[in-house]
């Protein structure tokens, strides 16, 4: 995904998606407000016990392969929240919040989901 000065592109391809955790983008007000948008990628538990059971890869006391799945966990959650907001005819997701939540009764799955106003500027 190409990265433009005010953000990454839109998963559409058709244009420029602007994502901002701040509330609006200085010198380009607002036009309309689309409401809240939202994208949620759930990790299953299988992931976590392959990483856990291979920490082969603690470097400097880091994970890479369980970053690794945080990152495209991550990016696949900031995409599908872009996409309904581009299906929603905006051109910017403004207020943009991401949470990482455990699921299950045993904590087996990890949920990653980000929040954001779809605007159009």
């Amino acid at each position: 995904m190409a990265q433009s000065p005010w953000g990454s592109s839109d998963p559409a391809g058709k244009g420029s998606m602007i994502v901002t955790t701040t509330n609006g983008v200085e010198g380009r007000p607002a036009r309309q407000y689309h409401g809240i948008v939202t994208g949620e990628v759930i990790v299953g538990a299988n992931i976590f016990r392959d990483l856990f059971a291979g920490i082969r890869d603690l470097v400097g006391g880091r994970a890479g392969a369980y970053e690794d799945v945080l990152q495209r966990a991550r990016e696949q959650a900031l995409q599908e929240m872009q996409a309904r907001a581009a299906e929603l005819g905006a051109n910017a997701v403004i207020g943009v919040d991401l949470d990482y939540e455990v699921l299950g009764s045993n904590g087996s799955m990890l949920m990653v989901s980000a929040t954001g106003t779809a605007v159009s500027l």
